[in-house]
This record gives structure tokens, C-alpha cells and sequence, in this order.
């Protein structure tokens, strides 16, 4: 069948699939580098994740009270009754 048609016919049909082809692939390559990309998004984003959890809170204050007692009235109590 192909070889009954004449030139430009052929020349279309090879320019058809050709562009056919060209499209395929190119839709491959997208494919996978969109796949790469997601792929290594979620690599850097646990990597941060592992980071943050490792590293200091820089949001961490002292504790105002870490000098006091549970219950200061507990010594107090001990001075005035000796006894007990």
C-alpha cells in the first residue's frame, strides 16, 4: 500500500508519523522529568524535615520558675513544726 502512493503523499505520511514520534517522546521526557522533579521535592523537603528535628529550637526560652519549688510552703512548714 505505502509503495503505490505517490511522492508527496509519502513525504506527508513520513512528516505525519514523524511528528507523531517526535510528540510520543517528547511527552515521555515531560512525563519523566515532571516525576523527577515531584520526586526530588519530597527527597530535599524530609531532608529539612530531619534537619529541623535534629537541629536546636530557636524558639526556646529558659523556664522562669527551674529555681523554684514545687511547694514552697512545704519548708515553711517544716520550720515551724519541728515535731512532725
Amino acid at each position: 500500500m505505502f509503495a503505490q502512493l505517490n511522492v508527496p503523499t509519502k513525504r506527508i505520511v513520513i512528516g505525519v508519523l514523524s511528528l507523531a514520534v517526535l510528540l510520543a517522546a517528547w511527552m515521555l521526557v515531560a512525563a519523566f522529568t515532571r516525576n523527577n522533579a515531584s520526586t526530588e521535592q519530597e527527597r530535599v523537603a524530609q531532608k529539612a524535615g530531619a534537619d529541623a528535628a535534629k537541629s536546636e529550637n530557636p524558639f526556646q526560652a529558659e523556664n522562669p520558675l527551674s529555681g523554684v519549688e514545687a511547694n514552697p510552703f512545704e519548708k515553711t512548714k517544716k520550720v515551724l513544726n519541728p515535731f512532725e
